[in-house]
């Protein structure tokens, strides 16, 4: 039955666009040593964490069609997310052979004739677990569980799908996210203590997005992050007023002037919709059915948003909204057609399929390590090789951090240290934040209502690659913006480096060429603003070679110091940072 469902012509792996989702008859290599693993070991339990976008779909299908062939199962269920999921396996499915109902309900009891599974939600097991447990042991079930750390969202959709699946003969776990930022057990998933003493999720085969981008398997990601001047009222009555992502201020103030960013009656949000669409429509010079997505707050913020773009590309894009009965076939159509512009609230953030997305714009106030990965995941599969992705973001430091650890591979911990982690997924407001976000009224209550935005101005910052940080700032449709907002949408990874790269030193050298001649016949007065800025990125960029290496910071100093030359960071004039700095990127460039 193998030949039948997975047989045909073989297509290379790494260009998905030529088979169906979930779909392509040749594996990869890392599908294929899983499966070999499987087979191997033919474990009860078994997690794949497989970076978005690296086909977790054809691995979970190949395993389906191989145990129904040699008669160890005999049915099969999928727990998906959403309902559109739920659809998506579906289709998945029939194109290999394996008939599942999707419009399976609880009252129905019993799925449609000619299927030989179901697909259901996490909250359907949820509200009637003994129904399914009954469905469960009436066969030899194979449950393949879809995003498996949504199992951990609540006590009841845990003990739910323990209760349900718990006689299932086969449980298949499939997430790219395991991490959570709370402490509730993930069903079926296996936790072992580290050295610490902290019990992390183990899985059974990972395949992080590293190891996914050097096989060509996903997109590199550029993060193109704005700044900007943003103005604001407190509940008391204050006028207050901050750059957005200054490094010497309060959680508090960020926090608004983020809020007052994202605000679709300020300058901001319109500034960085116009400089994604250049963006998009520099990329549909070589790719030309590129799309892309606006991941909103709320759906009032949705619609704006919509608005916008419709003023500044004369079509209407396409808005999906939670309460709408049609999102999943706006989804679709949005995903066979070529239009340019999707706005979605939270219906799109996570295992929705649409290869054809490369720009993105992170126009949320929500930071979880979970949230930006899955919605970051949505720009990454690569269709042929060469594809680029590109998100733009508020340049605030949360969002920062997640940008420079994108290859990062986390477990979930079910014990809190001491001490809160580096990356924060122990901190409490994460948790509270993820919380209110499945709610847009809570949302509104925790981000809305507390100030009053006033107006905002947005300034390109840099553009963050590989762990690396480029550029040197700009107004909005200056050459120093446009010199990034034009690279070419067709380049891999190495290449997209080296053009960073360069672009850096052009800008460098354009801003040098600048300076009035008669700044060299006066003695030079230290710029004590850009001696700061300069200590800061340089400051980011060794914490991310730091994270990368598992080099100490101040061996990083060090060592740049010995090849650069110079005193310590504190004395070192503009030349000397600016130096350290190009070494830096050389670095990250030629992973030396």
């Amino acid at each position: 039955m193998t030949e039948t469902l997975f047989g045909g012509p073989t297509l290379p792996p790494a260009y998905p666009e030529r088979a169906a989702w979930g779909t392509a008859p040749k594996l990869r290599a890392w599908q294929q040593e899983a499966l070999d693993l499987y087979l191997q070991n033919s474990p009860r339990d078994f997690l794949a964490v497989a970076t978005p976008g690296a086909g977790k779909t054809t691995f979970a299908l190949r395993i389906a069609s191989t145990l129904i062939d040699s008669g160890a199962v005999n049915r099969v269920t999928i727990v998906a997310p959403t309902d559109h999921l739920k659809r998506q396996w579906a289709d998945a499915a029939a194109r290999v052979g394996i008939a599942i109902d999707p419009n399976f309900k609880n009252s129905d009891g019993q799925h449609g004739r000619g299927f030989i599974g179901v697909a259901v939600t996490y909250a359907q097991v949820a509200s009637k677990p003994l129904l399914h447990r009954a469905k469960t042991e009436a066969a030899r079930t194979l449950v393949i569980l879809d995003e498996i750390h949504h199992g951990g969202e609540a006590l009841s959709w845990g003990d739910g799908l323990r209760e349900a699946f718990d006689p299932a003969v086969r449980r298949l776990s499939l997430t790219g996210t395991p991490f959570r930022s709370d402490t509730s057990p993930i069903p079926f998933v296996e936790y072992a203590e580290d050295r610490d003493g902290i019990r992390r999720s183990k899985a059974d085969y990972t395949y992080g997005y590293g190891n996914a981008l050097r096989d060509h398997v996903v997109r590199p990601v550029m993060f193109m992050a704005y700044s900007g001047q943003m103005r604001w009222r407190t509940s008391a009555g204050e006028e207050m007023a901050a750059s957005l992502g200054e490094a010497a201020v309060t959680k508090d103030i960020t926090s608004h002037a983020w809020r007052t960013a994202l605000n679709p009656a300020g300058e901001w949000i319109p500034a960085v919709l116009a400089g994604a669409d250049k963006r998009l429509s520099e990329v549909r010079r070589t790719v030309p059915d590129a799309g892309g997505l606006v991941i909103a707050t709320d759906h009032e913020d949705a619609r704006a948003y919509a608005g916008q773009l419709k003023r500044i590309t004369g079509e209407s894009p396409t808005v999906i909204l939670s309460d709408d009965a049609k999102a999943s076939s706006k989804i679709e159509e949005f995903s066979a057609g070529d239009k340019r512009w999707m706005v979605a609230v939270r219906m799109v953030s996570e295992g929705v399929d649409v290869p054809r997305l490369s720009v993105g714009v992170y126009a949320t106030s929500t930071s979880t390590p979970l949230f930006f990965a899955q919605a970051v995941g949505r720009f990454v599969r690569a269709r042929k090789r060469g594809e680029t992705a590109s998100v733009f973001l508020p340049s605030v430091p949360q969002l920062m951090a997640l940008a420079n650890s994108m290859e990062m591979e986390r477990d979930h911990a079910l014990d809190r240290p001491e001490k809160e982690d580096g990356d924060g997924l122990f901190n409490p407001e994460d948790s509270l934040m993820e919380e209110a976000n499945r709610e847009e009224k809570a949302s509104d209550t925790l981000t809305k209502g507390k100030f009053e935005a006033l107006d905002s101005q947005a300034s390109f910052d840099r553009v963050l690659f590989d762990g690396g940080e480029f550029g040197t700032g700009g107004e909005v449709g200056s050459d120093d913006e446009m010199d990034f907002l034009g690279i070419p949408g067709l380049l891999d990874a190495e290449q997209v480096g080296t053009l960073l790269r360069q672009r850096q030193h052009e800008q460098l050298n354009r801003k040098n060429r600048k300076k009035p001649a008669a700044e060299s016949q006066v003695p030079a007065v230290p710029d004590h603003r850009m001696l700061m800025d300069l200590r800061n990125e340089l400051a980011k960029n060794v914490a991310a070679w730091a994270a990368r290496t598992g080099t100490p910071h101040g061996v990083v100093h060090t060592k740049l110091r010995t090849v650069c030359g110079g005193p310590p960071v504190a004395q070192a004039n503009e030349e000397q940072l600016q130096a350290r700095l190009r070494k830096l990127q050389d670095w990250f460039i030629g992973r030396k």
